[in-house]
């Protein structure tokens, strides 16, 4: 690597740069490659230079949200407008257009919800299940006789 070739990117269209490449939804490393270095040279850089590590925070915040919303969407369920256009040819050798509104629903995702609330509340859906008893202890036999 050639010494000082950080300083490159501190300027405002090296930042810039790398703000756009976080919006467009590259990830450390792919960034890191771009810029020519390896993901821990990125690192160091991004802890010695909070230019860069701010810039890269700022390209990632709108899309983060952008996914967060669309995650949350999946998991709550929607409804949207589906429109067909149908042309008809009428006796008359005539056209006519008719515009039909369809209303979808495209109900709740559990791998969504579960992934959500796993994230948003870990205290109460991450907690480990419980296994039982090897020994049989515990184990209640009810003969109905």
């Amino acid at each position: 690597m050639a010494k000082g070739k950080y300083q490159q990117w501190l300027t405002d269209d090296g930042l810039l740069r790398l703000e756009g490449w976080a919006r467009d939804g590259l990830n450390d490393k792919q960034i890191a490659k771009n810029v020519g270095i390896n993901e821990g040279t990125l690192y160091d850089w991004m802890n010695k230079y909070p230019k860069i590590s701010e810039a890269i925070k700022r390209g990632k915040a709108p899309v983060d949200i952008e996914v967060e919303n669309a995650l949350l969407k999946r998991a709550k369920g929607y409804s949207y407008e589906e429109k067909t256009t149908e042309i008809r040819t009428l006796a008359d050798g005539d056209r006519e257009t008719h515009i039909k509104t369809i209303i979808k629903h495209v109900p709740p995702d559990p791998t969504a919800i579960i992934f959500w609330l796993k994230n948003r509340k870990p205290e109460v859906w991450n907690k480990p299940q419980e296994e039982p008893s090897k020994s049989g202890e515990g184990v209640k036999v009810v003969i109905d006789v």
